[in-house]
């Protein structure tokens, strides 16, 4: 267990390494380097999953103390990192899918300008990740949560020279500073109420002090949801991971699918103990979850470039996750975060396939016919789609959405129980809507399949992982979540498995009907009046970046322009313009010629004299 700390530091020092080369290393040594720092972490990183299960540490959880980081009046946080069984599938996840993204990553990327700038920031987010998972007070999460944030920042705008890049970039940047904000609050009002950040201290402490629904509390836990909805994209922070698909389709696959989004999910199961105290709050999640899962399902439908239908399909899964801590289905959550992290790779990454294959075309209408072409992307289309469709039995998506519906039903939320069934069948759609559109019928585009291992090792590995292979993979969760209400099940949980695995085949058979063939019934609905205004409605996500527009972004830019000319502002810059305009008439007068100075002289001793003799 004593190595924890070398799955930081190798990344980290891929970073180091890859930023102070400054670009002169060759692509080879660069993707060496990135690929090969990452690896050396997810290899740490197994290691530590099978000696943690084969000889568990004591009580459930190992600590590694590295440094003291500061000590004022009594704060005396560390730098220290916790591995239990939570940060460790957190670690896996991490880790392995990352590698993997990593090695596609140095094949998508060859010829591209900042090659080695891509694999350092890149770098740095795993060290950040992993900074964020580790941390055993909310002080270092809070540090790894800042540090992903930066990485998102450079990543979502790696193409630079492009503006709407730069705009996504800062637009990613400004909205999850937001939440940031809000959970920073919340760490100051715990520490104010508890005297510490310790993570586990705060677990025992604040049930003894608090009471349930407490005020303090509330808000406390009230701004960590705050944080968490900023950087998981739900409701009503939602509105930049589509936008965050301008950065390069591997960085998607990282940051806005496998690992970053999920760390809003991450915080709240960490801290349950807290959220257990504040059922309101409890309930908020959920429903935050429901909502943001039904409203991203439905843009999705409509949407025509092929990374925002999967950007939205994240969205609305991890409304599933969040709909599951909702109703303090932890393990549920948890288990769906992983198994999305598989097939969610999996289909950002063979998105990113089918846009190199087809020159960087992303309009999945002007693609058609490509799984005779490109065989493997199909294939993990099929089967990651699949996956994110939970179709029954034979995929890893099907176990995990399961059982956060089961958890739903069996707490007795009705409500969140049908969105989470209508964005089954919302899910379904869509995603098979763009697996008939891109890859099936007329071919419409000359498409090259890619090849060597960097691009089908990756695929291949979640390929399987997708597949009720991945759902196999055992979770140490027990004794760090308490066991949902549901755990048991029965025959109503069979019953509601035949019912959630009818609703994604039918999903499946009515976007075959609507999307296959001549596609006359599709067409002739979007064509009519309503089509027209719900295909625009939904295509512009429901309107949210012209609310904020409107709310937010145009009175700051009236209240910029006023506060410009400002009449204090005015006031106050007189008395530098008087003293300068001064200044200037002094600077006349020392001109250098003798008969100037001696009329100035006789100038004034007749102004002393008119002086004297008028007083």
């Amino acid at each position: 267990m004593n190595i924890l700390f070398l799955t930081l530091l190798f990344p980290l020092c891929g970073f180091l390494l890859l930023a102070f080369s400054r670009g002169r290393w060759s692509e080879n040594f660069a993707a060496l380097v990135g690929v090969g720092s990452v690896g050396l972490s997810a290899l740490c990183g197994a290691w530590l999953i099978w000696q943690f299960n084969v000889t568990p540490p004591a009580g459930g959880a190992y600590v590694q103390h590295l440094w003291q980081w500061f000590a004022v009046d009594g704060f005396t946080p560390g730098f220290t990192l916790y591995l239990d069984g939570l940060s460790l599938t957190m670690l896996g996840v991490v880790t392995g899918v990352g590698f993997l993204i990593h090695l596609f990553a140095s094949w998508y990327m060859r010829g591209e300008e900042g090659y080695s700038r891509f694999f350092a920031y890149t770098n740095l987010f795993i060290f950040s990740m992993l900074l964020l998972v580790l941390g055993d007070n909310l002080l270092v999460l809070y540090f790894g949560w800042e540090g992903v944030g930066l990485c998102s920042y450079l990543l979502i705008g790696f193409y630079f020279k492009h503006v709407p890049n730069g705009n996504a970039a800062l637009k990613a940047f400004i909205v999850t500073r937001i939440g940031d904000v809000f959970m920073a609050i919340g760490l100051f009002i715990l520490f104010v109420q508890l005297g510490t950040l310790n993570i586990q201290e705060l677990m025992v402490l604040a049930p003894q002090k608090f009471t349930s629904g407490d005020p303090w509390m509330n808000l406390a836990t009230l701004m960590l949801l705050g944080g968490a909805v900023g950087k998981s994209a739900q409701l009503p922070l939602q509105t930049w991971l589509a936008d965050a698909m301008a950065g390069p389709t591997p960085v998607s696959a990282l940051i806005h699918a496998a690992t970053m989004v999920t760390a809003g999910v991450y915080l709240i199961a960490r801290t349950h103990g807290l959220f257990l105290l504040t059922p309101e709050v409890l309930e908020l999640v959920g429903m935050v979850g429901a909502v943001t899962l039904v409203l991203a399902g439905f843009a999705a439908v409509v949407q025509t470039d092929i990374k925002r239908i999967l950007a939205y399909s994240t969205m609305s899964q991890l409304g599933y996750m969040f709909l599951a801590l909702g109703v303090a289905a932890w393990d549920a959550a948890i288990f769906h975060l992983m198994i999305h992290a598989f097939f969610k790779a999996l289909l950002f990454l063979a998105s990113g396939a089918v846009i190199n294959a087809c020159h960087h075309e992303q309009n999945i209408f002007k693609m058609g016919g490509l799984w005779k072409k490109l065989p493997l992307a199909y294939a993990s289309f099929i089967v990651g789609g699949a996956a994110l469709a939970a179709l029954p039995i034979v995929t890893a998506g099907f176990y995990s959405k399961d059982e956060i519906l089961w958890e739903a039903l069996a707490s007795g939320h009705d409500k969140l129980l049908y969105a989470g069934l209508a964005g089954a069948f919302l899910t379904s759609i869509y995603t098979f809507r763009l697996i008939f559109i891109a890859f099936h019928g007329e071919a419409k585009i000359d498409a090259h399949p890619g090849h060597g291992v960097a691009y089908w090792l990756p695929l291949s590995t979640l390929i399987v992982l997708s597949t009720f292979i991945g759902a196999l993979i055992n979770q140490p969760l027990s004794g760090v979540l308490p066991e949902s209400v549901g755990y048991a099940g029965g025959e109503a949980k069979h019953g509601l498995e035949l019912l959630s695995g009818a609703i994604a085949i039918a999903g499946i058979l009515l976007a075959a009907a609507l999307y296959l063939g001549r596609r006359q019934l599709v067409n002739s609905i979007a064509g009519s009046a309503a089509g027209r205004f719900l295909s625009a409605w939904w295509y512009a996500a429901w309107g949210f970046d012209w609310l904020y527009d409107k709310l937010f972004v145009q009175p700051y830019l009236r209240t910029s322009r006023l506060l410009a000319k400002d009449p204090m502002d005015r006031l106050l810059g007189a008395v530098p313009r008087i003293v300068r305009s001064a200044h200037k008439a002094l600077k006349v007068t020392e001109n250098g010629y003798l008969r100037w100075y001696a009329a100035s002289m006789a100038g004034g001793a007749v102004l002393v004299l008119g002086i004297i003799v008028l007083g």
